[in-house]
């Protein structure tokens, strides 16, 4: 099925590059604020009853950020830091959950000050945290649940395991706060279905016996993990084949008044962003050439080695392409992109960009390493 988040067409795409390199020198950064509101609005129309909250470490430049407040939208935070920075922007605490399972205590008061009332936790010894520091606060209890098939394992390091779930949210209660529900999340960029269906499976069970119990739950989170393309011929299960299998599920195993929530960030970001390079050297090794690109593993193609990610890397040129190895500026041998890339032949000047880069690029660059700073980021409509 062909994903509509290549409604732009490749001749778009490199007028935009060219027309931006008249204006701003490369590297840069190219965030569409019209792909920023289709994929929310996608995301709303083939999952109308889950509320959204934009996981904002995909990317917390703050005209992104802008841009989904001014939608409406919830957001998932996981520092003082990033709660800060959306609350400074006039959106209010309830709209925000502080998403992560291990909090410092600084930032656990930061939140009850902040009226930030919504946390998950996956252990016991947090519990005891957040009662002393945020007292009477809302907490959904994070459970592990199986990421196969996911590009990041993100159960590796949090959630506790399900059969323990029901006692952690007892202990909740017995401590003053409000236990109201469950969190799971199947892993970044997962396309294998059966991981939400079972992980929504677990997390009905959980509350059925809560129930049982005398405890009523009435918030399941069922985090992010909903993937994108980012090669253009990619084919693996689309998200709106995705979103109907996690509407049926979800309408068969939990009452309406559930509130369900979700926490993209890859998704509606990451097709927003074109990264624009352009080459700086080149030479012949290995009976290959070699491009050396303003841009790297240390800057915005950083996401090749934290998010696990490859990128589609594209050129301005035309003609036949030959196998190529593609590195960044760095001094560091680590610092390549990669070793086998088609590519025509190109010179000092032109230029390489990747597409569908908006998420975890820029947000984990390294901001001076050998003195290069990463893209500038330009907002365009």
């Amino acid at each position: 099925m062909k994903s509509s988040e290549f409604s732009l067409n490749g001749r778009a795409v490199e007028n935009l590059i060219r027309q931006t390199l008249k204006k701003h020198p490369s590297p840069v950064m190219i965030i569409r604020r019209s792909v920023l509101l289709r994929q929310y609005r996608r995301f709303l129309t083939h999952l109308p009853q889950i509320t959204p909250y934009y996981a904002i470490k995909a990317n917390p430049h703050p005209e992104i950020l802008k841009v989904f407040a001014r939608l409406g939208a919830h957001f998932d935070v996981a520092s003082a830091h990033e709660m800060n920075l959306v609350l400074s922007l006039g959106v209010p605490p309830h709209r925000l959950i502080f998403a992560n399972t291990i909090k410092s205590i600084e930032d656990i008061q930061a939140a009850y000050r902040r009226r930030v009332r919504l946390m998950t936790f996956d252990n016991e010894p947090e519990l005891y945290k957040i009662a002393k520091h945020a007292p009477g606060t809302r907490v959904l209890a994070r459970i592990k649940v199986e990421n196969v098939g996911s590009v990041v394992e993100l159960s590796l390091k949090f959630g506790a395991d399900p059969e323990h779930a029901v006692f952690l949210l007892r202990k909740a209660k017995s401590l003053g706060l409000r236990p109201e529900g469950v969190s799971f999340h199947v892993g970044s960029q997962c396309t294998r279905i059966e991981n939400y269906v079972q992980a929504l499976e677990i997390s009905s069970a959980i509350f059925r016996e809560t129930r049982e119990e005398g405890l009523t739950l009435n918030v399941l989170d069922i985090g992010g993990g909903f993937p994108i393309r980012h090669f253009d011929h990619e084919n693996h299960t689309c998200f709106e084949l995705l979103a109907r299998t996690v509407r049926k599920e979800a309408a068969r195993l939990f009452d309406q008044k559930t509130r369900i929530i979700a926490e993209p960030g890859r998704f509606l970001v990451g097709p927003a962003g074109v990264l624009v390079t352009q080459v700086v050297g080149r030479t012949f090794r290995n009976n290959k050439n070699y491009y050396y690109l303003n841009d790297g593993i240390y800057g915005d193609f950083s996401g090749i080695v934290f998010d696990h990610c490859k990128y589609e890397l594209k050129t301005l040129r035309r003609g036949q392409k030959f196998l190529s190895t593609v590195a960044g500026p760095t001094c560091d041998s680590f610092d390549t992109i990669s070793l086998s890339e088609e590519l025509p032949e190109l010179d000092v000047g032109s230029v390489v960009y990747a597409k569908n880069i908006g998420a975890y690029s820029s947000a984990s660059a390294v901001q001076s390493f050998n003195g290069f700073a990463p893209a500038k980021i330009v907002m365009t409509d």
